[in-house]
């Protein structure tokens, strides 16, 4: 990285007087003629905010789309104002391979991508270094949010085969910034963004982001409060070497807002309403999430083609999760009793719990150092990249508490019962898992056309988890090696094609307390891929293609003869898919992002035929997203408009009770101008437009079935102004 002074104009300035006087007789000779230049175009081309060109997630370094053989999506930070995201899910809708998984109103979100579920214990990644996905990341700090979908077992180690999340913070520059914005129900939201670069030499940057939010949401009674800071600073000590640190701190208040349940575990509820906040209790307390994040990273160049980087990271975040639960019938005479698993009432009665687990402490560590090198042998070109890493991530509860305290229906409001006085226990270590790995990867070009690229990860996971009451439940220690090799074409420079293979290791899932086994922690497990794909660069439009095949086994509650219920790792789940996008310019005034998935997710030789020969739950077999920017006549004015549709899809495991697909219309605008000298900018979004119904989320949770609507029509007016 060079250092980011303006030498251009201090040298222009010091030819100046010299150019003078060089120019002064011609110009003294020719005042009696005049002089007539020929006219010079000047013109250029505008970034699009939809298309990128290259992403850091694919790999263990910044590397062009086009040489990555993943499918990745990414996200500019533009396109994050443009959408006024706040959350992740207000990114990540804008991909047709993901949708949610358990993300309630007020409390962390996850996600399904291709048909499994990213993990929060090593899924989601700040600068490429692990986070704890319990929290919902603030995006004002953030430039970038990258999307690597499939298995990264060679750059996550022990992962999901879902894929990896990262997010790239903004660096210093020079900018000073004010964003005031609110929606139809008062919120109010001011952030700043100020940065720039000091020093002798310039070397030396910072920037800050600070954020405060009222948030009025749009389900009654869930209302609450976020505060963000974070800080970047960079150090280009010298001409080798550059540091760059990064710390961030959120905390945020709010109530979460539990999800409907089937009716008698068979059907969906009727005259369900998004704005109903479920279990209501005056007295309840809010979800607190606490979150610091902190990584740095020094890289060091010994040439053109050799450099070297130390990386570390520290995450920690502490739920404060308390909760009016709305949950079951099991206090209810019309309660059915199968299935075993939690369920409302036929008339949509529910048990109204207590739920209390404060002091609730994730923390992930992470330290990563690599090489990389360029070289060649003989006619093969090389980019080597090798190094070592160690990981731990720690979970530290309490024992928690969900007391009975009264029951409700979905169709009133509850009466208010006296809290539980119950008391909560001490923190007590629940598990601490430590992973150790070694890492290498080549990326080999026989010529300007094919290229390989071949590596993998010796991982040795040694894992500890403990009972509530701190007594050992299992101890695993595991060492394998996760291979990952890919081939390239390239017929011109625009094109790629790709295919590859790689094998991930996944951790075990946690038996729920409807299981014989309750808290037994399963083993890890292998996970397997193939995918080929296109990618094409045309004009000022980015096109691909993918389709992949994801094997892993599969872990379920299964049913015994006896009723009860045991979970198990049995048989396995098989997902083949295809996936098309187009990003970029589609005429030189409208830009698009558009992407389709079709999915095919079957359960295989799980020992229970009720749970195979159709579609996963929560995996619709087709989604689709298209967002749209289009500049009018009118300067600095712009049109936004935008769409997803997700078919339908199963709520339950045995496919008998199935949501019906649905297509929400999103529309805004943008107006850039300036008001008094300074650059502004207006924009407004109406995200589902027609107000549709619709069950976005019915994954299950902790061994039960939940299904989750989708928000009604929300409204948000915001503007930036830069000083």
């Amino acid at each position: 990285m060079t250092t980011p002074h303006r030498p251009a104009a201090g040298f222009s300035r010091r030819l100046l007087p010299l150019s003078i006087a060089f120019a002064s007789p011609w110009l003294a000779a020719q005042e009696a003629e005049p002089l007539t230049l020929e006219a010079v175009r000047v013109s250029g081309e505008q970034p699009s905010s939809y298309q990128s060109s290259s992403a850091s997630v694919g790999g263990f370094s910044e590397a062009p789309l086009l040489d990555t053989p993943a499918s990745i999506s990414v996200f500019s930070e533009e396109r994050l104002k443009n959408e006024q995201a706040k959350l992740l899910s207000d990114v990540l809708r804008n991909d047709a391979s993901v949708g949610d998984s358990y993300a309630p109103v007020g409390y962390y979100e996850n996600f399904v991508v291709r048909g499994f579920s990213l993990n929060a214990a090593n899924s989601y990644r700040i600068n490429g270094r692990s986070i704890t996905g319990e929290q919902n990341v603030a995006l004002e700090n953030k430039e970038q949010v990258e999307l690597l979908k499939g298995l990264s077992g060679l750059q996550s180690g022990v992962s999901e085969p879902s894929g990896v999340v990262n997010y790239k913070t903004k660096r210093p520059e020079d900018v000073r910034s004010v964003t005031v914005s609110t929606n139809e129900h008062g919120e109010r939201y001011i952030a700043t963004d100020v940065g720039g670069w000091f020093g002798s030499e310039k070397q030396f940057g910072l920037r800050a982001n600070v954020a405060h939010e009222d948030i009025r949401s749009y389900v009654d009674h869930a209302d609450g409060k976020r505060d963000f800071a974070s800080l970047a600073f960079d150090w280009n000590i010298n001409e080798q070497s550059t540091l760059q640190l990064d710390v961030e701190y959120q905390t945020k208040e709010q109530r979460s807002v539990p999800g409907y349940q089937l009716l008698g575990g068979t059907a969906l509820p009727h005259d369900a309403s998004p704005r109903k906040l479920l279990g209501y209790q005056s007295g309840s307390d809010p979800v607190g999430i606490d979150s610091l994040n902190m990584n740095g990273r020094y890289e060091y160049r010994f040439s053109d083609d050799w450099k070297a980087s130390l990386s570390a990271s520290r995450s920690r975040v502490v739920i404060d999760d308390y909760s009016s639960f709305a949950y079951g019938c099991y206090y209810q005479a019309d309660c059915p009793s199968t299935p075993v698993t939690g369920h409302f009432t036929p008339d949509g009665g529910y048990d109204i719990y207590d739920f209390r687990s404060p002091d609730d402490t994730r923390r992930n560590d992470e330290v990563e150092a690599a090489m990389t090198g360029l070289f060649d042998t003989g006619w093969l070109k090389h980019e080597l990249t090798f190094g070592t890493s160690a990981f731990r991530r720690t979970v530290d509860t309490r024992p928690y508490f969900s007391e009975y305290v009264g029951s409700g229906n979905i169709h009133e409001t509850p009466d208010a019962f006296a809290p539980s006085d119950l008391p909560v226990g001490h923190t007590e270590r629940r598990l601490d898992s430590r992973q150790y790995g070694l890492f290498a990867t080549d990326r080999i070009r026989f010529n300007d056309q094919w290229q390989t690229v071949i590596g993998g990860r010796q991982v040795r996971l040694d894992e500890k988890a403990y009972n509530e009451d701190g007594s050992d439940n299992r101890h695993t220690q595991r060492s394998i090696f996760l291979p990952q090799a890919a081939l390239i074409y390239k017929p011109i420079d625009n094109v790629s094609l790709y295919t590859s293979y790689s094998k991930g290791l996944s951790l075990g899932g946690t038996a729920s307390v409807f299981d014989t086994n309750v808290g037994e922690i399963l083993a890890p497990t292998l996970s397997r891929q193939l995918e080929a794909g296109m990618k094409y660069d045309w004009r000022r439009m980015s096109f691909t293609a993918a389709v992949f095949q994801t094997r892993q086994a599969y872990q379920y509650s299964r049913p015994n003869d006896d009723g009860s219920l045991t979970f198990v790792q049995q048989g396995q789940q098989k997902n083949t898919g295809l996936e098309l996008s187009a990003n970029g310019w589609l005429t030189s005034q409208l830009q698009i992002a558009a992407s389709v998935a079709a999915i095919r997710a079957r359960v295989e030789d799980s020992g229970t035929a009720a749970y195979e020969d159709h579609q996963a739950i929560n995996v619709p077999k087709y989604r689709g997203s298209l967002s749209a920017d289009y500049s009018l006549p009118i300067p600095g004015l712009a049109l936004l408009g935008g769409m997803q549709y997700s078919a339908s899809k199963y709520a339950n495991r045995e496919g008998s009770v199935k949501v019906d697909d649905y297509t929400v219309f999103n529309a805004g605008s943008r107006y850039s101008t300036k008001l008094e000298g300074y650059d502004t900018v207006f924009r407004l979004t109406v995200d589902n437009l027609f107000d549709k119904r619709y069950w976005r989320d019915v994954g299950e949770y902790l061994g039960d079935d939940y299904i989750f609507l989708g928000a009604p029509r929300t409204a948000r007016l915001s503007a930036t102004v830069s000083f």
